[in-house]
């Protein structure tokens, strides 16, 4: 059960995410936020602070009235909640909420407590509320994505609740939440900060890491079904090169071989009586789509690790201004929302998580091209050549995909474009990267759908199931309850559709 105690790992968004496990306010953390909260309410007194007695943005240089200070938060959070395009997903959305509430539960912000004791029942009761996929600029945060939560926490706007949308006021009363109470700057502290880029990129490392097992232990088979020689993955030749993913992703591999029938001892066949032999009729070496998945996931890995922590660091960060210093008694004026190191680090995962679909879709190609592989039928056609088409067709679904992800992988991180009367004169657009990066994972779920279907069928003609490792038999298994063995065509769609739901909601160990 996840503890809201100022600290957020990796593993309390996948218990709350993705095992719907409740999260509890630590009572020193509700002690702080009150504090923090008093310490605000009297330092504001007879002093200037933005966001506080002041308008936002250029509109920062006109004071505002004791009397109207209540109603600057409204008004705030009713105009820019102005997204469009197509709601995020709730269980990224919940992301996003768990994401502001631990960076608000640190005590920075200034906010009444009844901000993250109501985000707390929204977490636990499943309420999602509506934010749109467009609409931020990433640089004094997640402003208009954010302002959807904030319109939600004051009991207006529309949530997802038991799938259905509906609004707000219906739900609150439905379940006995009360809206927040608006204070001091809670419009302000809520949409001013870097959550929900942050809580979308939590979620896709999450999966990006799902889609690397899958990557790992598809590559392992192919390596089986080839008769691969195994000299490519032995730890010694790994060693020899420093970095830490391609020893890692050999070592998977090694692991997910061990008992397999299949790989081959380079020392049996090519060290020993080939005395008279001028030309070999099997490969000497394994194309780079088999020989070099270590070198190509190595970077991958490497990369995810440090995307991943990297967000962890910006979840148990201070990202709204200004900032409540309460141990020093002052209020410090920055830029903390800006999301720059959540957008390169998105674009980041997204280049990777390109080319491992290109590696997938290239390993593809290998099993479709009877050329290439010489063990085959084209398209690993189980049916009557040039009646079937097996997985012919099914071929440029997986190639026009790669192709819009190689699109795709272009960053955002410099597409800065000045707004906000130029107030906002350089943005992160982090927001975009991240929504970009969870359609590059997404794609790159459909490819490995695609091949993974083909491993299948590749090891059902070749008749190996008993050959193969038993963590290749168990992948094997899987995807055969999805998809049968097929000679006469069929329609694809539904399986690859399915077998990518199975993949990304199911981990391969």
């Amino acid at each position: 059960m996840p503890k809201i105690e100022g600290k957020l790992g990796i593993g309390d968004f996948y218990s709350t995410i993705f095992k719907g496990e409740p999260i509890v306010l630590e009572k020193k953390v509700l002690q702080t936020v009150q504090e923090s909260f008093n310490f605000l309410k009297e330092f504001s007194k007879n002093k200037i602070i933005y966001g506080v007695n002041t308008g936002f943005g250029p509109m920062a240089q006109y004071k505002i009235k004791d009397s109207e200070r209540i109603q600057l938060q409204y008004n705030l959070i009713r105009s820019h909640a102005s997204g469009t395009g197509n709601p995020i997903a709730p269980q990224y959305v919940k992301a996003a909420m768990l994401a502001r509430l631990n960076t608000l539960s640190l005590g920075n912000s200034g906010v009444h407590v009844s901000v993250i004791e109501t985000m707390a029942q929204l977490i636990n009761k499943d309420v999602s509320p509506l934010i749109y996929e467009h609409g931020g600029v990433g640089a004094s945060g997640d402003l208009v994505q954010l302002a959807h939560l904030a319109l939600v926490l004051i009991g207006e706007g529309e949530v997802f609740y038991k799938g259905e949308r509906r609004a707000t006021k219906e739900v609150f009363e439905l379940l006995g939440i009360k809206p927040i109470s608006v204070e001091i700057r809670e419009g302000l502290a809520l949409i001013n900060g870097t959550s929900v880029m942050t809580g979308i990129g939590v979620i896709n490392t999450i999966y990006a890491r799902r889609l690397l097992e899958w990557m790992v232990a598809c590559s392992s088979a192919i390596n089986e079904i080839v008769q691969a020689y195994d000299d490519h993955l032995s730890y010694d030749l790994n060693q020899t090169k420093k970095h830490k993913g391609q020893r890692e992703i050999a070592r998977a591999m090694r692991s997910h071989l061990k008992d397999s029938t299949l790989t081959r001892k380079r020392e049996h066949h090519l060290y020993t009586n080939n005395n008279g032999v001028s030309v070999f009729e099997e490969k000497v070496q394994e194309y780079y789509s088999i020989r070099c998945v270590p070198q190509i996931l190595g970077p991958i890995l490497d990369t995810l690790n440090d995307v991943e922590r990297i967000l962890i660091e910006e979840v148990n960060s201070a990202n709204d201004n200004p900032i409540v210093d309460v141990a020093k008694k002052n209020v410090y004026h920055g830029g903390n929302f800006h999301g720059d190191y959540v957008s390169l680090e998105m674009d980041k995962l997204k280049i990777v998580v390109t080319k491992l679909s290109m590696l997938a879709e290239r390993q593809l190609n290998y099993l479709m091209n009877s050329k290439l592989n010489d063990i085959l039928p084209p398209f690993v056609n189980l049916g009557k050549l040039g009646l079937n088409f097996g997985m012919q067709g099914v071929q440029f679904t997986a190639t026009s995909t790669t192709a819009e992800n190689q699109m795709l992988s272009n960053p955002m991180y410099v597409h800065s474009i000045p707004n906000n009367n130029d107030t906002q004169d350089i943005v992160s657009m982090g927001t975009n990267a991240a929504l970009i990066t969870k359609k590059v994972i997404e794609n790159a779920f459909e490819v490995m759908a695609i091949e993974l279907i083909s491993v299948i069928q590749a090891i059902e003609y070749l008749q190996v199931q008993e050959q193969v490792s038993s963590k290749t038999r168990k992948m094997y298994d899987a995807i055969r309850i999805i998809v049968p063995p097929f000679e006469k065509d069929v329609v694809m769609y539904p399986f690859v559709n399915d077998v990518k739901n199975f993949i990304m909601n199911n981990e391969n160990n």
